[in-house]
């Protein structure tokens, strides 16, 4: 295929990661190295700053500052959650995309997300392609849900699993101190999928895992759950249960709407804010059992979680961007690059790429084989798939003990 010369420009969507920046730094510093890529653009906050006309130079950076993009958590370019109509049925923000790529000669197009980005990947590409525009597009998968279709895991999801599994190893231990008999409620984020959640059962390769673990992918009955901490209250003093927040009844309701209004609030995908689940569970064990109760909402901490980075999360964020600029250079578009698990005896993956239109809004749910047969725990074939993902640490530069983070200029 003929060389593409011209710009890139590069963002970042939906919720941020702890490596999300890793794996912008990839695309940022590859895409500086190749002579056809004649700049390199960043969007602030996402599809909005390139609406917007708000893009900034990358070469005028300092290369140190770009490095520490590996260590730094959140979205340093900025996200967003915007979404994009069907360009047939109202091509205006296509119309100014098309307007801002033509001024900056921008022919590749990097956006880095989870599901909902991917259809934003998705449709301007489909755009492009209609106009005869010619532009590379590749989206580049990012979730800490894991749930994104069509790769064996998501950058982020390595990180937040080690966290997650970390801190029910932690609280564990902290909830046997006095002896009494006790439960803590712990919950993970997930929506519609329950790999967080899942994880938290890693910490019992160490002999510190969660009694219980409830997921969205099963009916979540209260009453069953009350039973089976009664039960465990028979046999042990410290409860420790896990559950995702978008556990539901059998009629498809949040649980979380029990004891919140959150979830009655919708973003522009149509997704309800979660939250307060740990606190509605732990009140009904109480006034049910009268055992002492503890709800923990870990909550953002999930995805900014840079300091205990998995150091294969780390990797592989960053050579999924390196990856994306190397296949953009020789002709692929209109594809996320993914993660395929090679059948050895030793964890391996290489990327491949997945066509964006098989993966645009299509969630990957926890595989029913990773749950036990009660419902309320998680099977070792779950550990066998996400134990290699946590593995690794990473030496992060500090200063006075503290952790340094990148400090972009955002020059125009």
């Amino acid at each position: 295929m003929d060389t593409l010369r011209g710009s890139c420009v590069v963002g970042q969507s939906g919720g941020p990661t702890a490596v999300i920046n890793s794996s912008a730094a990839g695309i940022i510093i590859s895409a500086l190295e190749h002579d056809e890529i004649t700049h390199v653009y960043a969007m602030e906050n996402g599809i909005v700053g390139l609406l917007e006309d708000r893009l900034f130079d990358c070469a005028k950076e300092s290369i140190d500052e770009l490095k520490l993009l590996r260590y730094t958590p959140s979205s340093a370019l900025g996200s967003c959650r915007y979404k994009l109509a069907e360009y047939t049925d109202d091509d205006s923000d296509y119309r100014r995309i098309l307007e801002i790529f033509i001024k900056y000669d921008i022919r590749y197009f990097f956006y880095i997300g989870g599901n909902d980005s991917m259809d934003t990947c998705n449709k301007i590409s489909k755009f492009m392609q209609n106009v005869g525009y010619e532009c590379r597009i590749i989206g580049v998968p990012k979730t800490i849900d894991n749930d994104l279709f069509g790769t064996d895991h998501c950058p982020g999801f390595g990180t937040a699993a080690k966290f997650i599994a970390t801190v029910t190893a932690e609280i564990s231990k902290d909830n046997q101190v006095y002896g009494t008999k006790s439960v803590v409620v712990i919950e993970a984020m997930g929506r519609n999928a329950g790999w967080l959640a899942a994880s938290a059962a890693l910490a019992s390769v160490i002999g510190d895992g969660p009694d219980l673990v409830y997921l969205p992918e099963n009916v979540f009955s209260v009453d069953r759950f009350i039973s089976d901490v009664r039960a465990l209250s028979e046999q042990k003093n410290s409860i420790i249960a896990v559950v995702s927040e978008g556990v539901r009844n059998n009629e498809g309701r949040f649980i979380s709407e029990y004891g919140s209004t959150l979830s009655k609030q919708k973003d522009v995908f149509g997704h309800a804010q979660m939250g307060g689940l740990a606190a509605t569970l732990a009140g009904y064990i109480n006034s049910q059992t009268g055992l002492k109760t503890r709800g923990i909402e870990l909550s953002l901490l999930q995805r900014a979680s840079a300091h205990i980075m998995s150091g294969r999360d780390s990797e592989e964020a960053y050579r999924v961007g390196v990856d994306a600029v190397r296949y953009a250079t020789v002709g692929h578009s209109d594809v996320m690059v993914a993660f395929e698990r090679e059948l050895k005896e030793e964890y391996c993956c290489k990327t491949l790429l997945r066509p964006l239109v098989e993966v645009a809004n299509k969630e990957r749910l926890l595989p029913q084989q990773y749950i036990n047969r009660q419902k309320n725990n998680i099977t070792d074939e779950f550990i066998k798939y996400a134990l290699p993902l946590i593995e690794g640490n990473i030496d992060y530069p500090k200063k006075n003990g503290l952790p340094v983070y990148a400090k972009l200029k955002k020059m125009i």
